[in-house]
Formats: C-alpha cells, sequence, structure tokens
C-alpha cells in the first residue's frame, strides 16, 4: 500500500477541522484498497472436515517476534487455519516502521489481506503511520474487499489524532476447491451498543451479498463492553461494582444489540461462556489494576463448532515458549491487552 508523505498527511488531517471525515477519507484511495499478500502454498486437492479459526488483536504488532513465537509454539492457540486480526501497523516508529501484517504472514507462510483502518498523525516521524485489520489464511484468497463502517466517533479530535474509521474486510478463501466466507471486524469502543449494532449491520449486509450460500466465519475486536466507551464516569461506576463487572462478562448480550443482531442474521457466537475464562480484554484503569471484558467474538454461520476457548496472552501463561527465543526472552506483562479466541468449526456435508 503506498504511503503518503508525513506533510501531506497532515495537511488532510488538518482538513477534518472544518470538513467531514466522509469527505476526507474519499480523498485518500487507500482507504478502499484490500492489500493481499501470498505467502501460502499450493491449494489442498479437496476442502478439509473442520477449519480453525483465531481471533486476535495483535496492539499494534508492537511485539511481533513474540507474537510470532506465540502463534508457532502455543499449545491452545492451534492449529489454525485462518486468523482473524485486528491493530496491525505499517510504517509506525512504535512497532519498527515495519508492514506488521505483510512481516507475520511470510513468517507463518499464510496468505494475507490487509485493510486500513487510520493514519496515525501523532508521530510526525512515522514512515506512513497506517494502522489496520488483516486476515491471514493458508488457503488461497479468491477475492477481498474493505467496508467502512458508519461512524461512531471522530479520531481526529482525540488524544490519538487520526484520520479514518472502523472497517471490516470480507475475503472469500478457496478450501479444497470449495468456497468460504470470511470476515475480520473492528467496531466502536467509543460509542454505545447502538452505534455497534449500525456498524455490525453493515457488516452483516456486506457479508449477504459477497457470500450467498457459502459458510461463514466473522470475528474480531466487537468492542462489546456493555457501556458507552466515551463515559469515563460509567467505566470507574463499573470498575468499583463487582455486580457491574460480572454484567461486562456474563450478560453481554443484555446490554450489546450487535449479539442479538447477529444471531437473527443466522450466526453463533462463539466462545459460549461454557468453559473457561470469560475476559477477552483488560482495559486499564487510571488508578491501576483492569477492568475485564469480553470483547472479542467469532461469528459462525454454516458450520458447527466442535471446540473453543480463550487463550491467555499473559506471561504467566508462557510455559512452552522455546528457549532462545523473543518470546522466552520478553520483559512485559503480555503481548496483548487481548486474550486470543480460539475455535475449531465443522463443515457441514
Amino acid at each position: 500500500m503506498k504511503g503518503i508523505a508525513s506533510e501531506e498527511r497532515q495537511r488532510l488531517g488538518a482538513l477534518l477541522e472544518s470538513r467531514s471525515q466522509e469527505e476526507i477519507m474519499g480523498m485518500i484511495p487507500q482507504f478502499s484498497q484490500a492489500e493481499i499478500f501470498r505467502f501460502a502454498p499450493a491449494a489442498e486437492a479437496e476442502a478439509p472436515a473442520s477449519v480453525r479459526a483465531l481471533v486476535f488483536n495483535m496492539e499494534r504488532g508492537v511485539h511481533l517476534a513474540q507474537i510470532g513465537d506465540f502463534l508457532d509454539s502455543c499449545p491452545e492457540a492451534g492449529p489454525f487455519d485462518v486468523i482473524l486480526a485486528n491493530e496491525l501497523d505499517d510504517g509506525c516508529v512504535r512497532s519498527g516502521g515495519v508492514h506488521t501484517a505483510q512481516a507475520l504472514a511470510e513468517r507463518l507462510k499464510m496468505d494475507c489481506v490487509f485493510g486500513l483502518e487510520f493514519i496515525e498523525l501523532v508521530d510526525r516521524a512515522d514512515p506512513k503511520g497506517y494502522h489496520g485489520n488483516a486476515i491471514f489464511s493458508r488457503w488461497p484468497i479468491r477475492q477481498a474487499r474493505v467496508v467502512r463502517l458508519p461512524e461512531q466517533y471522530n479520531w481526529y479530535f482525540d488524544r490519538q489524532r487520526r484520520i479514518g474509521g472502523r472497517l471490516a474486510i470480507l475475503a472469500e478463501l478457496d478450501i479444497g476447491g470449495e468456497s468460504l466466507g470470511v470476515g475480520t471486524i473492528h467496531l466502536e469502543n467509543r460509542t454505545h451498543g447502538p452505534g455497534r449494532e449500525a456498524q455490525l449491520r453493515a457488516v452483516l449486509e456486506a457479508a449477504e451479498d459477497m457470500f450467498p450460500g457459502m459458510p461463514v466465519l466473522l470475528g474480531g475486536d466487537l468492542n462489546t463492553n456493555t457501556f458507552d466507551g466515551r463515559d469515563k464516569d460509567a467505566i470507574q461506576t463499573i470498575a468499583a461494582d463487582p455486580a457491574l463487572q460480572r454484567r461486562c462478562l456474563e450478560q453481554v448480550g443484555r446490554y450489546e444489540p450487535c449479539l442479538p443482531l447477529a444471531e437473527k442474521y443466522g450466526y453463533r457466537a462463539v466462545p459460549d461462556g461454557q468453559s473457561g475464562q470469560l475476559a477477552t480484554r483488560r482495559k486499564p484503569l487510571p488508578g491501576g489494576g483492569h477492568l475485564a471484558l469480553r470483547l472479542d467474538w467469532l461469528l459462525v454461520r454454516g458450520m458447527d463448532v466442535a471446540a473453543s476457548r480463550n487463550i491467555s496472552t499473559c506471561r504467566e501463561s508462557w510455559p512452552f515458549a522455546p528457549a532462545g527465543s523473543a518470546l522466552a526472552a520478553f520483559g512485559g506483562r503480555e503481548l496483548s491487552d487481548h486474550n486470543a479466541v480460539w475455535a475449531e468449526c465443522v463443515r457441514h456435508g
């Protein structure tokens, strides 16, 4: 994806002082591009009986070598055929200036499609300042498209100062000559439940159009926190109340209409909470500690779910880290502020 000079990025951002996000994004063709990289080996001769999917918010890919080690060696994270990923940088100083999605796809020997969510403006030294989402697949990508979601928050006026907005990426995969529809989704955290419902509706309608008659796996960080992410007082109130904290984990569907909406479209949300830890996000609190949230989901249609689980990305959960690896040498507390979600989905017939 072609970069934009730093001065031009700043000029385009400044236009948001008086013009709409949609208008400015329309001036930047990269926001509509689905960038595909092909590293997967030749396609299999026949379709497998099941598909193993991993949902993973990689928090900008700042610990990319460690994430690669984690994916290579964590027994709970594998085997995986598809990764539906959020928050990967391309050309940002904070993550080493590399295209993190491309680098990870090359390491994993998977095909990849990347879509641009935001152009970062705070660090003028960024070579590109791109930040987005990706799908990784061990099968060939037949076609892919970016779905821009209805704006719920203007990030230019946030302390993170960015051009852009939330998106989904949809891709049709060739699994042994048969089609599988997949999509990575990132819904807005700085909005309320109805705002996320409107965004997911746009994704589900696009999937209806692109994947007729196909089994479909959609997933990602749906930001189903059960409160309006712009309301700092609400966050503090929940953090101080154990009953409200349980709501964030046990009653998500009552407060987040996007989950019942997915069910109306024929999707099952997993993990369903019948086993293992529910939380998939650790939201830091100003006074220390964190709020446990359930944000990351896989939405499955036209397939049965044989197994599913949440996978911790905290350091204490890495007894498997290979000696001498970047993961074993990692001195931080966590690879990402999100856990990963894994599921095995069995194809009908």
